[in-house]
This record gives structure tokens, sequence and C-alpha cells, in this order.
């Protein structure tokens, strides 16, 4: 850990009863080593959707972590690289079954720590909202099989759906979640709204800048911002001093 916000610490009055959490998945709540969601989703579906998701990643990739150009060439940049990966796992015919055969036998672990977090969370009744621009069934798939799909957990990402016959359905693009547009804003149903109105804290988890847009700007005098550093420089915490409260650096170890 090399970096702590004593003052805003201070400030917020934090406790069991009046916090949630608003955390990503991929390397936040997993490993520094695990696949991420998008990459599990087209295990078991051959080399060639492969190598394909990997010329996207070379293109696109350099421009979602590159500060330097305009938050609105980004964002088309973002759209059409995931709408573009989604349509690869319709044209190599990604099953239900073939999901969560992939999520069973997949490169994916919790971080240290995360499983207890979650075990924690869920023994204190305390929400945990994870918001992630991955594909949400992996990580629901993932909780199943690690016995942490709790009730306090609600689950905003790219949800597949799929047919009767297991078969996937094409993605509405209208919906895509991505690290540009990812906001708690209008993902909430009016039941679970209800359930926060008396938890005015919010502790937000992530290992992006763009993570902490995941709380409204108008919010973070109430937000507690953690970020994750999986690599760690000294330039890159300089980078990251700004956004979050606390920068976790150990990389292994979520709390």
């Amino acid at each position: 850990m090399k970096y702590i916000n004593s003052d805003k610490l201070d400030k917020l009055k934090i406790n069991l009863e009046n916090t949630y959490f608003v955390i990503d998945f991929d390397r936040t709540i997993t490993s520094e080593e695990s696949l991420d969601s998008w990459d599990i989703a087209r295990e078991g579906l051959g080399d060639k959707i492969k190598k394909e998701m990997e010329l996207l990643y070379k293109k696109y990739r350099p421009i979602e972590i590159n500060y330097t150009i305009s938050v609105e060439e980004k964002i088309r940049a973002m759209e059409i690289w995931y709408l573009t990966c989604l349509n690869l796992y319709y044209k190599y015919h990604l099953t239900q079954n073939k999901l969560k055969q992939s999520v069973q036998n997949g490169t994916i672990f919790f971080r240290q720590g995360a499983k207890e977090f979650l075990e924690f969370t869920n023994k204190k009744n305390i929400p945990v909202i994870i918001l992630s621009a991955g594909i949400a069934n992996v990580i629901e798939e993932f909780l199943k099989k690690e016995n942490c799909l709790f009730k306090n957990i609600k689950i905003i990402g790219n949800f597949i759906e799929f047919d009767k016959n297991s078969e996937i359905k094409e993605f509405d693009s209208s919906k895509i979640i991505h690290t540009l547009n990812k906001s708690l804003t209008g993902k909430l149903e009016e039941k679970q709204l209800n359930n926060l109105k008396n938890r005015p804290y919010k502790i937000l988890i992530g290992d992006m800048i763009e993570d902490t847009n995941m709380i409204n700007k108008e919010e973070w005098d109430t937000t507690l911002k953690i970020g994750i550093l999986n690599k760690e420089t000294e330039d890159l915490i300089k980078v990251y001093e700004p956004f979050f409260d606390i920068i976790l650096t150990r990389g292994k170890c979520l709390f």
C-alpha cells in the first residue's frame, strides 16, 4: 500500500450499516494471473476466435489506456471493439453449455482475500454491486462455482442471452457496457435503490482510473475510492493518486 488519503478517511463515518460496495470484476476480484471474462467466454471455441480477439486487443487496448486522446475517440473505439468481440462469439457458435464449461475449466481465480471479502459482506448483509465491462454470465458462473453467488450481490455487465436450445442470441449493441460508460447511473431497479437509501456511503474498488466513474463525481465526497495497481510503478502511482483515496500496490491481496 503506497498511498492513503488520511483526510478523506477521517471525514467518512463508515460502518457496516451505512455503506455498500461498488466493485469491478476482472483483475479486481480476480487475480492478476486470471484470464479476463471475455477470454474465458471464448475458451473452447477454437484457435481462430482466439487469434481474431488477440488482434483486436492489440489494436484497441492501447487506445483504452491512452489518456492523451479525446474521450469521444475512445468511446467510439470501445464500442467497435466490444461489439466486434460479441459478434465473434456469435460467429463461432458460443453456447450456454460451452460457456459454463469454460468457466469450470478456465484460468480464473479469486484475488487473495476476495472470497473472504464476499463471504464477510454476505454475513453482514452489506450490498455488493459488481459492475463490470466484462461478460456478466462468466461472473455469475464463476461465483456459482465458488459458492459465492450470495443474495447481497448484484451483477451488472454484458449479459449474453441464449435461446431455449442454449444457442447464443444476437447482442443488442445499445446495451454494451465498456470501460468508458461503466456507471451505476440508471442501472438499478427501484427495489434495489430502496435497499440502499439508508446507506449514504460507498466503497468503490477498481484497477483502472475509469472505474472511478462507476460512481457519479457528485457523490465522490461520500465515496471511498480504492485503486488496485496490478503493475506497480512510481509513475503509475502518481497517475492514480488524483483519482483514488487508497492505492493498493501489493498486487495479490484485495484487503
